[in-house]
């Protein structure tokens, strides 16, 4: 089944991904970074939106990146049509609102796509866009269910609630990062999805629901569109207006808290690449179990490694196994996988100087 209108893919592409320093910074974060494959995360994003049933995208992205985005999606084949240049991060929320109005604010559905995920399946992700798409009409606001392979305290997770439609259920409700045991118990139920952050609904009905949830965050985000500057595709919504936004994530601001909220469960190989154990995870390996990416280097009678090198620097390892080894810069990056999420720390030590 497909829909009148086309799709509106929303790319947000705000992020920092400071879990993957040092390759990941400020002024370059990971969703504009070669991480997975040849093209940047940003464009893999922009590419599986692409055919018939999708308008060109609508990219929501931190001013600073402006340029590079617009390279990028150049050369991915992917122009939008509009670039969105937030003048400050106020989460996803805010984002999403002004996206859903430069849209044109009316029955157009948007398909909100962060642009640092990996999806292997894209025919999967395309099957469960159709399926959601009779209920969008209705007014539904939906999410795509990731299906489970380990009790992840570092997702989101959704219940999986009654059936509504062909491949598509009512949420029973939103489950924020749970403790281990809670996720074991929720991976081992079989009706729990994580939440992975990717959205479909009409403008419209995402807008009244924050009128009605977030009254704030979209008079905010209006004036803050009504006063913006235009060029060409480019909008620099007013900083002082948007600035009176309120900072929530949707799942805060909207889908806790709206009375129709779908998901479609979906296995489509979806990675969000949160940290260099991630990457690991889903790259491909040579015979050591060893990720090496980069033109000088050498891994002896090494194991289970991640070896990143940029700008041709030789790293070298010579009977280790389970490290992460990143060299970007002036900065080389040596942990034992598994604590990866500690870069967090390096980020916070830096921080104080």
């Amino acid at each position: 089944m497909s829909t009148v209108k086309p799709i509106v893919p929303v790319i947000l592409s705000g992020g920092s991904g400071t879990r993957l320093w040092p390759l990941s910074r400020p002024e370059k974060p990971k969703q504009l970074l070669p991480l997975t494959a040849e093209e940047t995360m940003l464009q893999l994003t922009a590419r599986r939106a692409d055919g018939a049933a999708f308008a060109k995208p609508i990219v929501v992205a931190n001013a600073a990146h402006a340029d590079l985005v617009e390279d990028q999606l150049r050369a991915a084949g992917a122009e939008a049509q509009a670039l969105i240049l937030e003048p400050m991060g106020r989460n996803t929320a805010p984002a999403i609102g002004l996206a859903a109005i430069a849209a044109g604010a009316g029955p157009d559905p948007l398909l909100v796509m962060p642009s640092d995920h990996v999806i292997g399946d894209v025919a999967a992700f395309h099957a469960a866009v159709q399926a959601a798409l009779p209920l969008v009409a209705e007014g539904w606001l939906v999410t795509f269910g990731i299906a489970p392979d380990a009790p992840e305290t570092g997702y989101g997770w959704i219940k999986i609630g009654k059936a509504i439609g062909t491949g598509v259920h009512e949420v029973e409700r939103f489950v924020e990062k749970p403790p281990r045991e809670a996720a074991e118990a929720m991976l081992d139920s079989g009706d729990h999805a994580w939440n992975g952050g990717i959205f479909l609904f009409r403008a419209d009905i995402f807008l009244g629901a924050l009128a009605a949830h977030a009254p704030e965050m979209l008079v905010a985000t209006q004036r803050s569109m009504e006063k913006a500057r235009r060029e060409g595709a480019r909008i620099w919504p007013d900083a002082e207006e948007f600035a009176a936004s309120p900072a929530d994530s949707i799942d805060y601001a909207v889908m806790e808290k709206a009375p129709r909220v779908a998901v479609v469960p979906v296995s489509m190989d979806w990675s969000d690449v949160g940290s260099w154990d991630a990457l690991h995870a889903i790259s491909a390996c040579d015979e050591g179990g060893n990720v090496c990416r980069g033109e000088g280097i050498l891994a002896i009678d090494a194991q289970n490694c991640l070896i990143r090198a940029e700008g041709g620097k030789r790293v070298a390892l010579v009977g280790v196994s389970d490290l992460i080894v990143v060299a970007s810069g002036d900065d080389v990056l040596v942990l034992p996988r598994g604590r990866s999420q500690d870069v967090k720390k390096i980020i916070e030590a830096m921080k104080k100087g």
